[in-house]
């Protein structure tokens, strides 16, 4: 909880009490028999094995006479997982002449979870008090808005050739918790000090959340008219253990100071028996509005992505890496296709389809069944082989076209040709980026072939090129070229003759040439005799050409 919004709510109670116990004191000066019960606060720590919180109570009596109490209970509670909740409640406790104090109270609560979303939350609860025995229940009922969608707590299933997505989110879940508790006779029943154990349980509930359910067992030490304290204090040590499947199990090491409102001034305050301070005992009711974060609906099939393109999923399970290149062709133009698992002995060259986007690895923008756009992560997958020709040319996996993405894909091509991991020929509107590329040959190696095509990217690659035979090149370009981009790309280069930076072969030609951010072990730029290039390149601060 953010410490300025705590010091807030403690600031609101602490005003709202000074001015019930104002008002109560009045009333108490105006009558001949001053009051048995006068407010106080309640400050309470507790360690605990998962989380530490710290609490604020502040109890105001309303009204009262000689066996009856009413009262408001306003308390601030805060934890070190960034969640804060308050509670607002009314009580009534009564006295009998059997000597045992019953009551009853209710709660408005409203909680700040750690996930930053906001519920509310009515408590009502029961209690039965005698000086060896305690008996206490609660029923807890969220309302308004009891589940929040929470995406980053989402799951997504790559397996088979479907994308199944399970939505997260976050839930209040209602129920009741309830607790035994006995005195330890380890003390005179009228003694300052008792020490009280006390098991109990718990039980809370939600559509389609697992149930939270489960044992709990806690002491008490108290300490009542501390003498190097003031009158009407008290002080509390308790220890607390719980435990149910979704959470597992938690202890509580705790302390509780009261600090009286009243009872400092020089009117006599009435010696009160054991029963009558057990009137003002606190509240006790489970700490929290339980939530639920995690997937809570059945998984649905994702087939879109979210500009509203057909998503395909290819799984090296069920398509091999000799069949990778004839699913690419059948998925479609404007399709998305996922690429899922390890593809080995890809020896074709694919065909890319105009519109189409290969994702091997990172971010896919997908619409949920709900309609709602999100960011998924894909799995990383990979592509080795010799790849093919095509009929002319170098060894390559990829022919791109027009609209055409590669992304996050991680290709090894190993030829005993010339070699490319992608060719973009006549091409317009061509991404290549976030992808690891080796290309490994016994003649020329190229990593990216350009010819005659605009409006290119090549973007934050990891290339690796290495030529057993001839030269190394990053980028290869032939032909009038327009709008080539190359930014933020990572290029090694190894070759038995020469490496080439970027290559402009036969008269090549670009205009509106332009990147920074790129690296390279070598940044030789070789023009082959180009034609005119506007713009420039630039590799470990070096402009290439």
């Amino acid at each position: 909880m953010p410490i300025t919004q705590t010091s807030r709510l403690v600031q609101v109670i602490v005003s709202v009490g000074a001015l019930l116990c104002t008002s109560n004191h009045a009333r108490a000066e105006a009558s001949s028999q001053p009051e048995k019960w006068t407010g106080h606060i309640d400050l309470e720590g507790k360690a605990g094995t998962d989380r530490n919180l710290g609490e604020t109570d502040l109890f105001i009596p309303l009204w009262q006479d000689d066996d009856t109490l009413t009262f408001t209970s306003l308390r601030a509670r805060m934890d070190d997982n960034n969640s804060h909740e308050g509670n607002f409640g009314l009580g009534i406790r009564q006295m009998l002449d059997n000597g045992w104090n019953i009551g009853g109270y209710g709660y408005f609560d409203r909680r700040h979870s750690p996930y930053g979303n906001k519920f509310n939350q009515i408590t009502v609860g029961v209690e039965a008090l005698s000086m060896n025995w305690d008996l206490r229940a609660n029923g807890n009922v969220p309302i308004g808005t009891t589940n929040y969608v929470e995406d980053n707590l989402s799951s997504v299933d790559f397996s088979g050739t479907s994308i199944m997505y399970s939505q997260g989110e976050e839930r209040a879940l209602r129920g009741f918790d309830g607790e035994i508790g006995w005195r330890v006779p380890l003390f005179d029943t009228d003694a300052g000090q008792q020490l009280r154990a006390y098991a109990g349980g718990y039980r809370f509930t939600g559509s389609n959340a697992d149930t939270v359910q489960g044992p709990r067992g806690r002491i008490d030490l108290t300490f009542d008219e501390i003498p190097f304290l003031w009158a009407g204090s008290r002080f509390s040590l308790g220890a607390e253990i719980q435990h149910d499947d979704p959470r597992g199990s938690q202890g509580f090491a705790s302390f509780r100071l009261r600090i009286p409102l009243q009872g400092l001034g020089d009117t006599p305050k009435p010696k009160l028996t054991a029963m009558e301070r057990r009137m003002t005992d606190p509240i006790i009711r489970d700490i929290d509005i339980v939530n639920q974060a995690g997937t809570f609906t059945t998984a649905e099939e994702i087939t879109e992505t979210a500009d509203g393109k057909t998503i395909t999923l290819l799984n090296s399970d069920t398509t091999t890496g000799a069949n990778l290149a004839t699913a690419i062709a059948n998925a479609g133009v404007n399709s998305t296709i996922v690429l899922n698992g390890d593809y080995t002995g890809v020896n074709s060259v694919a065909t890319v389809q105009d519109g189409q986007t290969i994702i091997g690895g990172g971010a896919l923008d997908i619409k949920t069944p709900s309609g709602r756009s999100i960011a998924v992560a894909i799995p990383n997958a990979s592509l080795s082989g010799s790849g093919s020709n095509g009929g002319g040319g170098s060894s390559r996996f990829f022919d791109m076209a027009d609209n055409s993405s590669l992304i996050g894909v991680t290709a090894s091509i190993t030829s005993t040709l010339s070699a490319t991991i992608a060719k973009i020929d006549g091409k317009q509107n061509v991404t290549i980026k976030d992808s690891p590329l080796k290309v490994t040959s016994n003649s020329t190696a190229s990593g990216i072939q350009i010819s005659g095509s605009s409006d290119v990217k090549i973007d934050n690659n990891n290339i690796t090129v290495v030529s057993n035979g001839a030269n190394s090149q990053f980028a290869t370009f032939q032909g009038t070229n327009a709008n080539i981009a190359i930014d933020d790309n990572t290029v090694s280069m190894t070759a038995a003759t020469s490496n080439y930076y970027l290559l402009f072969a036969g008269g090549a030609e670009v205009s509106n040439f332009s990147g920074t951010g790129n690296t390279s072990n070598d940044t030789s730029c070789h023009d082959g005799s180009a034609g005119p290039i506007t713009g420039s390149v630039t590799t470990n601060g070096i402009t290439c050409p």
